[in-house]
């Protein structure tokens, strides 16, 4: 693909969003924001999930509810809706709202990536908590899942970590419900420490996934976190994420503890962004995109 057949867009904030094509799977696209790859989607095979993080969300959304059987869901954190195309194709009839603050991007992202014809997936437009806490009366306490994916650039925002905001995410979830959270962290892993154990403590069963060498805190990348007020229906998890192109591991319980053992508690007062990631992890050509 020629650069000037690249599909780009000033979005909002000023951040420059593009399109492009995956040179392994013909037909597929990448949305990149700021120079970091935010979405990928295949239109012709929505179930087909390639970012790691985001595969292992959709074990999650494939394990909360019977297959095939419809669900509701909302996504904090719009991008390419890779994940509602994804409920679509495997629970037709889902119901889903997405929450997404930049109008530009939802614009450019429907213009060039149409979403499934006869899907009933909303978009409300506005910051992901400010949007949450105001969710019609009939999504609260009915919503099966709710993905927070919420990224300004590369980091997430501190008022999406904290423990009053899952508190207002609890709200939402029906009494089997379960919360997905994107994490993204580097070496140390305090970050995602400190989110398990925000996590630990607004519900009741809390795990997360992610490579071992993730877990060993060697490297950026990203720890996907699982939370619930029963417990969470993940006895098919360590066989699902140990067999992905990636494998990753599921941890739990007492190993859970351990992970989080003096990890600060983040609340509106204390929490702050995810660390950003240097900018060669994810090697976009930034002279090429600016021109």
């Amino acid at each position: 693909m020629k650069d000037r057949e690249i599909p780009r867009a000033r979005l909002a904030d000023g951040l420059l969003a593009t399109l492009e094509e995956d040179r392994f799977r013909p037909g597929s696209q990448v949305l990149i924001v700021d120079g970091t790859p935010q979405s990928h989607v295949d239109l012709d095979d929505p179930r087909y999930l390639s970012f790691e993080y985001v595969r292992r969300i959709g074990h999650g959304i494939d394990l909360v509810a019977a297959p095939g059987a419809p669900i509701t869901a909302v996504h904090l954190g719009g991008g390419a809706f890779t994940l509602p195309r994804y409920v679509e194709a495997t629970r037709p009839g889902s119901r889903q709202q997405v929450v997404e603050i930049d109008s530009e991007l939802v614009g450019f992202v429907r213009e060039h990536l149409p979403l499934p014809k006869g899907a009933s997936i909303r978009v409300r437009h506005g910051d992901a908590r400010a949007v949450l806490e105001k969710l019609p009366p009939g999504l609260r306490g009915t919503t099966d899942v709710v993905v927070v994916d919420v990224f300004a650039g590369a980091r997430t925002p501190a008022h999406v970590t904290s423990v009053q905001f899952y508190t207002a995410v609890a709200a939402v979830l029906s009494p089997t419900g379960l919360v997905a959270v994107n994490v993204a962290d580097g070496a140390g892993l305090a970050f995602a420490r400190s989110q398990a154990a925000t996590l630990g403590q607004v519900f009741a069963d809390v795990a997360i996934v992610a490579d071992p060498q993730m877990l060993k805190a060697r490297r950026f990348g990203n720890v996907v976190a699982f939370a619930s007020n029963s417990s969470l229906p993940f006895d098919r998890m360590p066989r699902l994420v140990a067999s992905d192109p990636v494998p990753a591991k599921m941890v739990t319980g007492s190993e859970l503890r351990q992970f989080t053992a003096g990890a600060a508690v983040a609340t509106d007062q204390t929490a702050v962004r995810s660390p950003a990631p240097a900018r060669s992890i994810f090697q976009v050509d930034r002279k090429r995109m600016d021109d």
